[in-house]
């Protein structure tokens, strides 16, 4: 029977920073980062397959403790949906292709935006519609449940910019009037 270790996504996070990995967060603990309810009990992740960054995500699995870590390549990446790896910090998922997303890394890195998690973490997270797009492409029915928590994340997300919108360009030509009038002197 396998050690069961006790799943902590920022040694995960950290590793994969530390090794200057390309990638997007994507999956359960995006999704939390993104404000949904739920518990999550490894790290998805969609890398990029770009030249080098698969060697560097190799280095950052083998320090994460995987001793036999399957051959990262494109061929490996395209031919299976989830390459499923077991850490001494957790699962991680690698998906290069996630439902939704079919360009994978260069999709969903457009619209994912870098979230301070505290200690100088600073991972890519897919945004708010990339996962609701990638929920209802998947179409399971837990992921049709959190597709109605990320569309509802969406609204006020979209309430938020509103709120903090710059003023229309007649308030914002009139307050530029008068902090421009010129002083009288008496």
């Amino acid at each position: 029977m396998a050690a069961r270790h006790r799943f902590d996504p920022r040694v995960i996070l950290t590793a994969l920073e530390r090794n200057y990995v390309d990638y997007v967060l994507i999956g359960g603990l995006a999704r939390v980062l993104r404000g949904t309810d739920e518990f999550t009990g490894g790290v998805d992740i969609c890398p990029s397959c770009a030249a080098g960054n698969l060697e560097r995500l190799d280095a950052a699995l083998r320090e994460l403790g995987v001793a036999a870590a399957p051959r990262l390549d494109d061929g490996t990446l395209a031919s299976q949906p989830v390459v499923a790896v077991t850490t001494a910090a957790g699962p991680v998922n690698l998906v290069a292709s996630p439902a939704g997303a079919p360009n994978g890394f260069v999709d969903l890195r457009r619209t994912a935006t870098t979230e301070d998690l505290g200690h100088g973490l600073r991972p890519l997270v897919a945004s708010t519609g990339d996962l609701a797009r990638m929920a209802a492409a998947l179409g399971r029915d837990h992921d049709l449940e959190r597709l109605r928590d990320l569309r509802r994340i969406i609204e006020l997300e979209v309430d938020r910019e509103r709120a903090l919108a710059p003023a229309s360009r007649s308030e914002a030509a009139a307050v530029r009037r008068t902090v421009r009038a010129p002083r009288t002197t008496r």
